[in-house]
């Protein structure tokens, strides 16, 4: 128990921000506030000092009532943990007009600081590009459901792999794009290659993978600083990864609280 108290001194030590949680529906269609508590409790009691969540729908093509009605709960939530939960709103492009809107609002008048795409088309479908420009213009992260599934047949047809991203990125380089949980299942490592030598891509650690050496070739393939920390429902396997991994602590330090994304976190609630 004293060995473990002493390595969470990484966390206790320093600013901890968690780029990938989510807040639910319960099974009456409003805020999971049971949830929420627990997802506070992790934070608290593992040194985190900022949950930035999101509250998509998974597959299928949500309307856009059905978006703004994820984004109004993921507001509720930031209100009742202020100081502590950030949001990103999330979006289905394929309602355009209505899309670069409701970024409008959720930015402007809800203070949310990024946008959260799921599986509903490829990033680098030419249909999402109103949105990407839309972020660049407002100067957000746009944050994508990630993965490069190796079984049939396909349970998400449309979901982004590294090369739909690389694409992306050297279209739009100004672009501040993450590549969801490199540790969220499949064949991360083809992600890895494709993402490498993109400047604009970052990825967080997310995920229920826990493969050694992940952390430590994510590392070295694209360093510390294109790298955020996050769970996205996996919590003690997330905190678990970073505190195992074989990385230099100021790698460590600078994952945990990614300087080149405070100035996200200054916006908002």
């Amino acid at each position: 128990m004293k060995e473990i108290e002493q390595k969470m001194n990484l966390f206790k030590d320093n600013t901890v921000v968690n780029w990938h949680e989510h807040v639910w529906f319960d099974e009456n269609g409003k805020l999971d506030i049971a949830h929420c508590e627990r997802l506070v409790e992790a934070a608290h009691r593992t040194y985190t000092d900022t949950l930035v969540c999101s509250l998509p729908i998974m597959g299928g093509h949500p309307t856009h009532e059905d978006v703004v009605k994820c984004n109004d709960t993921l507001y509720e939530a930031m209100k009742r943990y202020p100081g502590i939960m950030k949001g990103m709103a999330f979006i289905n492009p394929g309602y355009i007009r209505e899309s670069l809107d409701e970024i409008d609002r959720c930015v402007n008048e809800l203070g949310m600081i990024g946008v959260k795409l799921y599986n509903h088309y490829y990033i680098s479908d030419p249909i999402v590009r109103d949105l990407i420009e839309k972020c660049i213009e407002l100067d957000i992260p746009i944050l994508e459901h990630a993965g490069k599934l190796n079984f049939m047949p396909e349970s998400q047809p449309f979901i982004s792999d590294g090369t739909h991203f690389a694409k992306v990125a050297k279209e739009y380089p100004e672009a501040t794009i993450i590549h969801a949980h490199i540790g969220g299942g499949g064949d991360w490592q083809w992600c890895l290659k494709a993402i490498a030598d993109c400047p604009n891509i970052y990825t967080d650690t997310s995920g229920s993978v826990c493969d050694e050496g992940l952390i430590e070739q994510v590392v070295d393939a694209m360093g510390a600083e294109r790298i955020l920390f996050g769970t996205d429902g996996s919590y003690s396997p997330g905190v678990g990864k970073m505190l195992g991994a074989n990385i230099p602590e100021d790698d460590k330090i600078e994952i945990l609280n990614n300087k080149k994304f405070e100035r996200y976190l200054e916006r908002g609630l």
